[in-house]
């Protein structure tokens, strides 16, 4: 196999991958293999059909395009390793000559690792970030914590109000017809949460158990299934139950209760004390962020389109990973909102952008500064995370192997950029 690289505009760069026909003969091998049982042709029991009677019949090609998917992941690979270049985005791939008897040669058209020039890093002015604890933030924390305490009661003798927790019963139509997704039973919903369609919750208000209703809605022009958006619906509507929450009395009890302190005076006090620990914590972090955010105003960069993306999908990933873990489909979660994967690419895009300037820059000033992580560095990471899973060091240090040690090495060299800029930044 053999690559060339070609450097594009923007950042970009061109692979042209070159893979031996041997090397493709040999997918096409286990394609006609699999797929041979289901090939049937007069003269031959099926599933035992040559593999060149099958090509004459349809065609030398008829397995190539396949076998050609199949080749392409390892063949990239191997051209990734090879090739020199720090790529940073998922590769556009393109046939380039895809036939019998001769090399598979495709593209990949990647975003590579930008240059970073740095200004100042070093003594930048950050604002300072107050860590007084205020009585209105202890009060409000205080209500929190009543609002978790609270009772749920079952409420029969008015109709809703904002704020209630209900079960509802809702079936949807478009033009007088029931769509997909619009129908659902003994569904929970807090009125005024915003978990529905704009308008929905508001047309609840006022409404009775057991009452039947309408409510009119516009789907948003950008919802994210084309057949609904910018489309108006009718969701009759049935409230099955109603239910208030009662604020527990804020006393001495209440304090007993929610901790471990006989008095409000006294609870009150170690709210106090957590917020402040709480707010050295965030004022800590916000004035990493602004410091960070200062070095990479200071610095000069080209960010690649292709890079961008693939860190914006990278983090709607991840979101869709963690409402999973709480039951929802990021499906299901468009849907509740209004949104589409197009507007939570946008939505999500500023953010990408810092991630990407921010290690970008980090990394830099590793380089810069010489920044050469210790095997104490790593040891000390390895028992942070032995201890976070509840795991031997030995065993989190063998799952990690020499590629997420690599990596992990890595982390701690950015860590320590970050620190450096941190320790000589200047309050203001």
């Amino acid at each position: 196999m053999s690559v060339k690289v070609e450097k594009l505009e923007k950042g970009m760069a061109k692979l042209t991958i070159e893979v031996p026909y041997e090397e493709l003969d040999k997918a096409v091998e286990k394609v006609y293999l699999k797929q041979k049982s289901q090939i049937s042709i007069p003269g031959f029991r099926k599933g035992k059909v040559p593999r060149a009677m099958v090509e004459k019949m349809y065609g030398k090609g008829v397995f190539l395009e396949e076998a050609a998917n199949q080749v392409i992941p390892e063949a990239y690979e191997k051209a990734y390793d090879e090739c020199g270049e720090e790529i940073t985005s998922t590769p556009k791939i393109e046939a380039v000559q895809l036939e019998p008897g001769k090399p598979f040669i495709f593209t990949a058209e990647v975003a590579l690792k930008p240059e970073v020039t740095l200004g100042q890093y070093k003594g930048v002015e950050v604002d300072k970030v107050s860590t007084e604890v205020t009585e209105e933030e202890i009060n409000a924390a205080i209500d929190k914590e009543r609002e978790n305490n609270a009772r749920s009661i079952s409420v029969t003798d008015r109709p809703v109000q904002d704020k209630d927790d209900t079960i509802i019963d809702f079936d949807g139509y478009v033009d007088g017809v029931a769509f997909a997704g619009g129908k659902g039973e003994n569904y929970p919903l807090t009125i005024g949460s915003g978990a529905f369609i704009p308008g929905f919750e508001e047309q609840l208000i006022g409404k009775n158990i057991g009452e039947e209703c309408d409510v009119n809605v516009t789907f948003p022009e950008d919802y994210h299934a084309e057949d609904l958006a910018g489309k108006a619906a009718v969701f009759k509507c049935v409230v099955k139950e109603i239910k208030q929450k009662e604020l527990p009395e804020l006393d001495d009890e209440f304090a007993s209760e929610v901790s471990e302190f006989d008095t409000l005076a006294e609870y009150k006090e170690d709210l106090k004390k957590k917020l402040t620990e709480t707010k050295v914590k965030n004022a800590a972090d916000a004035k990493e962020e602004a410091v960070v955010d200062a070095v990479i105003a200071n610095a000069q960069m080209e960010i690649p389109d292709a890079m961008l993306e693939t860190q914006q999908r990278q983090m709607i990933e991840e979101f869709a990973q963690n409402i999973q873990q709480q039951g929802l489909s990021f499906e299901q979660y468009l849907q509740f909102t209004g949104m589409s994967t197009d507007k939570f690419m946008d939505q999500v895009k500023p953010q990408a952008e810092k991630r990407i300037k921010s290690r970008l820059v980090l990394e830099a000033i590793v380089k810069a500064e010489n920044i050469v992580p210790t095997d104490e560095d790593y040891d000390a990471e390895i028992k942070e995370m032995a201890a976070m899973y509840k795991m031997e060091a030995d065993k989190v240090k063998e799952m990690m192997g020499e590629e997420g040690k690599k990596q992990m090495m890595t982390d701690i060299a950015v860590k320590k950029a970050a620190k450096l800029t941190v320790e000589s930044a200047v309050e203001k």
